[in-house]
């Protein structure tokens, strides 16, 4: 990199700025929301200091209570970067974030998040029911609650039947579930989870899927990053999609994928005759109509393509 591009990203990005902090003297958090972020933005730089990737880009998320929020985007797209800084693990280069009314890493909003990250590391000596106890400790559950938390979480990630057993022989997908149950030990108000079915079967799926709608309809908010569009497709109620760390589309699932310069008529098996008096006159008493949908994959392949021509080189 040049001494004139380091000058030129430098201006772009701007001063340091702490996750948390208000520049210029604007105002706080909003109480409605769970997480927000206003301009957000990490610039890794390299030995010398000098700026090298962007990246995450003047970011703005709003992620409201009770609602499942897909976070997406190819490799690189800085999702994982946007969960660390959002859990306090990684310090933005400038821009502010609020995660439960607080700056992130902030004991007060981290006692009430749970966190699954894309690969778990336990100690792999302990079983299920030790691992749980352990986090439990952790964030300072009582003996009765931990043990409370622990039976019934077992049970609702389905290892019951594997409860004993030392984590080393557990497979990928066992891993995930008591993965996903470390995360709920606290009965957090917001689960990040990044990547939650990878390794699992159809049936491991559907169940993940299932216990990320029911901690909705706890009132838990979920952030969730995942490359299989069709699992997101089911449980999510927004959507942002980041290409190279800028956010390129941000919106209500059902409105991002219906296709409203059409319409599509739906209705019962039709006999061949029907279906020839149908294409001369079509009867508002034999059909439903509704507005059509595409389908998430097509959505985010097409928002992908379009951005490749567009996103600055330096940026990703």
């Amino acid at each position: 990199m040049t001494d004139s591009e380091a000058t030129s990203t430098t201006e772009a990005v701007g001063p340091s700025v702490q996750a948390g902090e208000t520049p210029g003297g604007v105002g706080g958090p909003r109480d409605d929301l769970v997480v927000e972020t206003k301009g957000l933005t990490k610039v890794f730089t390299d030995f010398w200091g000098r700026p090298k990737v962007a990246a995450v880009v003047d970011l703005d998320l709003e992620l409201r209570p009770g609602e499942v929020y897909g976070l997406l985007g190819p490799n690189g797209s800085g999702k994982t970067t946007t969960i660390k800084m959002l859990l306090g693990l990684l310090f933005p280069t400038r821009g502010r974030a609020w995660v439960l009314g607080h700056p992130p890493g902030d004991v007060r909003a981290t006692q009430r998040v749970g966190f699954l990250p894309e690969e778990s590391y336990f100690y792999r000596f302990l079983d299920a029911v030790e691992t749980l106890d352990f986090y439990g400790q952790l964030f300072r559950l009582r003996r009765r609650e931990r043990v409370e938390r622990t039976r019934s979480l077992i049970e609702l990630v389905g290892l019951e039947g594997a409860a004993r057993r030392p984590l080393r022989e557990y497979s990928k997908g066992m891993m995930r579930r008591i993965g996903l149950a470390q995360a709920l030990i606290n009965d957090p108000d917001l689960v990040f989870m990044d990547e939650p079915t990878a390794g699992l079967d159809p049936v491991g799926t559907r169940e993940m899927k299932d216990v990320t709608l029911r901690l909705k309809e706890e009132g838990k908010t979920v952030l969730l990053c995942s490359h299989l569009l069709a699992d997101v497709e089911d449980v999510c109620d927004r959507i942002a999609i980041l290409y190279r760390g800028e956010l390129s589309v941000e919106g209500n699932m059902q409105e991002l994928l219906s296709q409203k310069e059409m319409t599509q008529v739906t209705t019962q098996r039709l006999s061949e005759e029907s279906l020839g008096r149908l294409r001369q006159l079509v009867g508002d008493d034999l059909i439903s109509v509704d507005v059509p949908r595409t389908s998430l994959e097509e959505l985010f392949l097409r928002v992908i393509k379009e951005r490749e021509g567009v996103a600055s080189p330096e940026s990703g």
